[in-house]
């Protein structure tokens, strides 16, 4: 059986200060609801995806720039996944 990657989708929840994390298997278009991780647990990845949502709503996206900070998003969240 082939491994299925998956990317990990993030999204900030402001009234309760939390990352909403979920997955989407590469190749798919579903969507896993994976956990919620509070603001207080880990302040860096609440900080990097709130950088990346600020890039979303840019009148231009810069592409570039998306991709190299979901990639930081990616890695401090699976430091924080190794770390439980």
């Amino acid at each position: 059986m082939p491994i299925i990657m998956s990317d990990f989708l993030f999204a900030i929840d402001l009234h309760k200060e939390e990352v909403s994390v979920s997955e989407s298997p590469k190749g798919t278009n579903q969507v896993h609801f994976i956990e919620r991780i509070g603001r207080k647990e880990n302040e860096i990845l609440y900080a990097a995806v709130s950088i990346l949502t600020a890039i979303t709503k840019a009148p231009t996206i810069d592409t570039t720039l998306y991709k190299a900070m979901d990639k930081v998003c990616q890695m401090v969240y699976q430091k924080h996944g190794s770390n439980k």
